[in-house]
């Protein structure tokens, strides 16, 4: 997904920038970037790789070299960036958290119009590039954003440090968030409020979908009003997000929380304790145990020591041994007892798979498996949340195409809780999972859990809906 931190202030911003920025890296596991401007000095700017490392430890050795009152910080799970830019504008640095479906068609406009290039990485066109660009062809930056959302398919949010503030712009459906906190003499917009406590800003409020803002040191300035229609993306609440931020004014621990103990209330399986995996899902099963009437025990731990995020390697074998090399089951719990298991998702199963062979071994009698939302079988169009390249890599899929000769066909009735199709589907996943039981949440759990109206939360990965104009907006 990714996620950015921006600040400025009457002083030096660049201990704010870093730490900041920190507190998003649990969004993005491939690269990072920060940079600063200083009126009289211009930009300084780093861009490391976080594939094999952690952003503090890149950029900690650096931090002396930054200067200024204003700077953006970005982890980004797609290209390089930030992106400089010196144009008619002005001159100005951009980061954004985006998926661009279309960035090809794009490109091959943009080059029609004699633009060109220079961000190219492993031969992809860098998107943040492609972003700055449509920026450029606006008499203003409040124009060219808006060409920005009006060409995209997908979404984009974005900041962008100018000469005069910086501005942040979310994306046009409001699938992503920007948080605005405070602090005496300076202003913040980050992804996530958890970046606020620590560094002694307050929350401020959401940047609206389709909103356009520019932060001062000494103010904040509505540059276009929020849109009314919205559509943010409910794997906030459920995966994204840190347990301490807010999105909308709604915590996401408390999402967890609330979804399984409403789970735990509906389910009649007879059990001795529950666990959650860590880290996304404790919250759901520290309210499935109060919701059930179970004891919450950690059967299962996350070593931290030297496993504090997720690392993806490109390869398939080494990222399934990296899931693995993570938890560690507690024999001493799971032996003769019959375990309820919460998780935030089922994508390929491949994990989750192994976990539960892995937690039979250690002497458990059953393993039920109780997930935080519903079935999985539609790839996401609006956010990159998997390393999935392709629809067959969703368990959902595979098991609709092995039924149906075509992983395509009655997605509706699959998709539809409790129907025949559903049923049947949720039944061989469990079986070739080799769970004793498995049950995904409902959507009307998620949504009441979240607490905000079905329309203005995406679900399409759940049930393939959303606003009649999803797919054209960024």
């Amino acid at each position: 997904m990714g996620g950015f931190f921006g600040t400025i202030s009457v002083k030096s911003c660049v201990n704010d920038l870093f730490y900041g920025t920190d507190y998003n890296s649990h969004l993005g596991t491939k690269r990072a970037g920060m940079v600063t401007f200083d009126r009289e000095r211009g930009f300084c700017r780093s861009i490391h790789s976080l594939e094999r490392d952690y952003f503090r430890s890149k950029f900690e050795d650096e931090l002396d070299s930054f200067y200024g009152c204003q700077g953006l910080g970005v982890i980004s799970d797609t290209d390089p960036q930030p992106i400089i830019v010196n144009s008619h504008l002005g001159r100005y640095a951009v980061v954004t958290v985006a998926k661009i479906n279309n960035i090809r068609e794009i490109a091959n406009e943009l080059l029609a119009e004699r633009m060109h290039f220079s961000e190219m990485s492993a031969n992809n066109i860098n998107q943040t590039e492609v972003v700055a660009l449509l920026i450029n062809m606006g008499k203003t930056f409040v124009e060219g954003i808006n060409l920005v959302y009006k060409k995209i398919e997908g979404s984009c949010s974005m900041l962008v440090l100018t000469e005069d503030g910086i501005i942040a712009a979310r994306d046009y459906m409001g699938r992503t968030p920007i948080v605005i906190g405070q602090k005496d003499g300076a202003y913040a917009a980050s992804s996530e409020t958890t970046s606020f406590p620590n560094l002694d800003y307050k929350t401020v409020r959401d940047v609206g979908p389709g909103e356009i803002i520019r932060l001062r040191a000494n103010g904040m300035e509505v540059l276009q009003e929020a849109r009314k229609e919205k559509q943010i993306c409910s794997f906030l609440w459920v995966y994204y997000g840190f347990p301490t931020s807010d999105y909308e004014g709604i915590n996401a621990e408390a999402v967890r929380e609330e979804n399984g103990r409403q789970m735990g209330i509906e389910d009649n399986t007879v059990a001795d304790l529950v666990c959650g995996i860590p880290d996304s899902g404790v919250g759901m099963a520290i309210g499935y145990a109060e919701g059930h009437k179970i004891p919450y025990k950690r059967a299962v731990l996350k070593y931290t020591p030297t496993w504090p995020r997720s690392f993806t390697p490109g390869n398939q074998i080494r990222r399934d041994l990296v899931a693995k090399m993570k938890l560690i089951p507690n024999g001493a719990i799971l032996k003769d007892q019959r375990v309820v298991f919460c998780d935030d998702s089922i994508v390929r199963g491949t994990q989750l798979r192994d976990n539960v062979k892995t937690f039979f071994d250690y002497g458990a009698k059953e393993i039920h498996a109780r997930i935080s939302c519903p079935p999985l079988v539609y790839s996401c169009p609006f956010i990159g949340f998997t390393a999935s390249k392709s629809d067959l890599e969703l368990i959902t899929r595979r098991v609709i195409r092995d039924f149906e000769g075509d992983d395509k066909k009655d997605l509706e009735k699959y998709a539809t809780t409790d129907s025949p199709q559903y049923k049947r589907m949720v039944e061989e996943i469990g079986r070739r999972l080799g769970l004793t039981s498995l049950r995904f949440n409902k959507i009307e759990t998620l949504i009441s859990s979240i607490g905000l109206p079905k329309e203005q939360v995406c679900t399409y990965c759940f049930d393939g809906k959303g606003c009649a104009n999803c797919k054209k907006k960024g």
